[in-house]
C-alpha cells in the first residue's frame, strides 16, 4: 500500500478507530472523522503520525462535502473513503415508528450516500478511487427480528452499493465500491442502539473490532467488491435461503 489517503468515517471508536490504528503501521495518510473531537484526538494520539482530524456529523450533506475538502486541502487528493458510521435499533417491526425508520436511514444510508455522492467527483477527475462501505450480516439475513430497522437499512446499503459500482465503473472503471459485511462485533454497538439494548460484547462468536480492521485493509489492498468478515459466512447466507425454499 503505497501512501493512500484513507478517510474513515466513524473514526472515534469501534471498527473506525481499530481501522485507523491498523493502517497506521502502513504507508498511509489518515483523516479521521467523527462528532466527537477529543475521542478523535485520542485515536490520532494513539496512530502517530500526523493524522486529520476533522469533527463532523456526516448525516449533514454539507458536513461532509466539508470533509472532502479539507482531506483534499490538507493532503491534495483522497484515495480511499470508508463509510464506518452506523447505529443499531432494538424494536421489532410490529412496533416500529416513522421516526425509527427515518433515524435509521440518516445514520446508516444517508452518511454513505452523502460519502459517496460528495467524493466521487474527486474520483471521477482522477479515473481512480475507492469507497468501502461497511455493511453487516443482518444486510444479508434478517434473523434478528429486534434489528429489523437496522435489517432493511443494511439491505439498502447493499443495494445503493452495487449500484453505484454499476453506474460508475459503466463509465470509469478506475472507481471501485466495496462492501464489507462484519457479524457481531464486540463493540459498543449494542450498548449505543437507538432504544438500547444488549452488550454486543455478550453474544458467542463475536469477532473483535481489530479482526475487522485487518479485513478491511485487505480489501484496501485488493479492491474486492463484496466481503465477509468471518470464514463460513457466504455459505450461511445461502443456506439461510435455502431453508425458506428459495432456489439459488
Amino acid at each position: 500500500m503505497s501512501e493512500n489517503v484513507v478517510v474513515i468515517t466513524g473514526a472515534s471508536s469501534g471498527i473506525g478507530a481499530a481501522l485507523a490504528g491498523h493502517l497506521a503501521h502502513m504507508p498511509t495518510r489518515l483523516v479521521l472523522v467523527a462528532r466527537r473531537h477529543d475521542a478523535l484526538v485520542g485515536v490520532a494520539k494513539a496512530c502517530g503520525g500526523d493524522p486529520l482530524v476533522i469533527a463532523a456529523d456526516v448525516t449533514r450533506r454539507e458536513e461532509v462535502r466539508r470533509v472532502v475538502q479539507e482531506s483534499i486541502a490538507r493532503f491534495g487528493h483522497i484515495d480511499v473513503w470508508v463509510n464506518g458510521v452506523g447505529q443499531g435499533i432494538s424494536r421489532p417491526p410490529s412496533q416500529l415508528t416513522e421516526q425509527d425508520i427515518d433515524e435509521m436511514v440518516r445514520v446508516n444510508v444517508k452518511s454513505a450516500l452523502y460519502g459517496m455522492q460528495e467524493v466521487l467527483p474527486h474520483f471521477k477527475s482522477r479515473n481512480a478511487g475507492h469507497v468501502i462501505n461497511i455493511s453487516s450480516m443482518l444486510g444479508r439475513i434478517p434473523f434478528v427480528a429486534m434489528r429489523s430497522g437496522y435489517n432493511g437499512a443494511k439491505h439498502f446499503l447493499n443495494s445503493l452499493t452495487a449500484d453505484f459500482r454499476a453506474e460508475v465503473q459503466a463509465t470509469h472503471p478506475g472507481i471501485q465500491f466495496s462492501l464489507v459485511s462484519p457479524g457481531v462485533v464486540r463493540t459498543d454497538f449494542g450498548l449505543n442502539a437507538l432504544h438500547g439494548g444488549p452488550d454486543s460484547r455478550q453474544f458467542p462468536g463475536s469477532q473483535s473490532p481489530e479482526e475487522i480492521a485487518a479485513v478491511i485493509a485487505g480489501v484496501i489492498a485488493s479492491r474486492r467488491p463484496d466481503v465477509y468478515t468471518r470464514p463460513g459466512a457466504q455459505a450461511q447466507v445461502a443456506a439461510y435461503y435455502a431453508a425458506l425454499g428459495v432456489d439459488p
